[in-house]
C-alpha cells in the first residue's frame, strides 16, 4: 500500500470514527505525511494504530489520540500556541498548519534536533523547537492563546497556566491511572479559571513534572 493510500485510510478508518468530524481538521490531517515524522525503523507502521517508540524512553502517540487532541484544542489562524513535548514534531506540524505560530518545548536534545529536521522536510516554517525543560519555570517572551500538553500530568502545572493570556486555554491529559481525563482549563482572569473534562484517556507522563506525595501508613 502506498503512503498516500495509507494516510487516507488512517484518517477515514481510525480518526474520523473517533469523533474527529471537523472537515477542516480532517483535510489538514490528510495533507501531512505522518511517515516523515516516524523513526526509519518504524516507517511501515507510520499509519497504524500503534504507539511508536521514538527514543529517549518516549513514544509517539497513536494517530487517533493526536488527532483528537488537535481537534478539541481547536487552534485558530491568529493564535500562538505553546506545545509541551515536541517528540518527532508531527503534532507540532499539525498545530502549525492550523495557527499563526507554534513554540514547542522538548526536554531531549536529540528529539529536539530530530523534530526540527522533520519540520523542515515537511515545509513547516512557523514552528520553533526549543530544547527546554517545561517542568521548570519558563522565561518566554509572551503569553499564549493555547497550550497543549502532549503527555500526561497529575495536574495542570501552575507555571504553565500562568503562560496563558486571559481567555486562553490549556489542554492536557490529567490525573493518574486508572482515571486520566483529557481536560481543558480556560483562564478567565488573572486568578480565575474554568476546568472542563472532555474524555477519558491514558498516555505516558511528561518527564519532570511533580507527582502527588505518597503517604505510608
Amino acid at each position: 500500500m502506498d503512503q498516500q493510500h495509507a494516510l487516507f485510510n488512517m484518517v477515514e478508518q481510525q480518526i474520523r470514527t473517533w469523533q474527529v468530524l471537523d472537515a477542516h481538521i480532517l483535510n489538514t490531517l490528510k495533507s501531512l505525511r505522518r511517515d516523515l515524522f516516524v523513526p526509519s525503523v518504524y516507517k511501515e507502521l507510520a499509519y497504524s494504530e500503534a504507539e511508536l517508540p521514538i527514543g529517549e524512553g518516549e513514544i509517539m502517540l497513536d494517530p487517533k489520540t493526536q488527532a483528537r487532541l488537535l481537534h478539541d484544542l481547536a487552534p485558530k489562524p491568529h493564535e500562538t500556541i505553546l506545545e509541551v513535548g515536541s517528540g518527532t514534531g508531527y503534532l507540532t506540524a499539525l498545530l502549525a498548519l492550523e495557527c499563526k505560530n507554534v513554540v514547542s518545548l522538548e526536554l531531549h536534545a536529540n528529539l529536539a534536533n530530530e523534530s526540527r529536521t522533520n519540520l523542515q522536510k515537511a515545509g513547516i516554517t512557523n514552528a520553533e523547537i526549543l530544547n527546554l525543560d517545561a517542568s521548570r519555570q519558563l522565561n518566554l517572551d509572551s503569553n499564549f492563546d493555547a497550550i497543549l500538553l502532549t503527555g500526561s500530568c497529575h495536574h495542570a502545572p501552575e507555571h504553565l497556566l500562568n503562560c496563558l493570556k486571559i481567555g486562553g486555554r490549556l489542554m492536557g491529559i490529567l490525573g493518574q491511572e486508572p482515571m486520566m481525563q483529557t481536560t481543558v482549563i480556560t483562564r478567565l482572569s488573572a486568578d480565575e479559571w474554568d476546568s472542563k473534562v472532555l474524555w477519558d484517556a491514558s498516555c505516558p507522563r511528561l518527564h519532570g513534572f511533580k507527582e502527588p506525595s505518597k503517604f505510608q501508613f
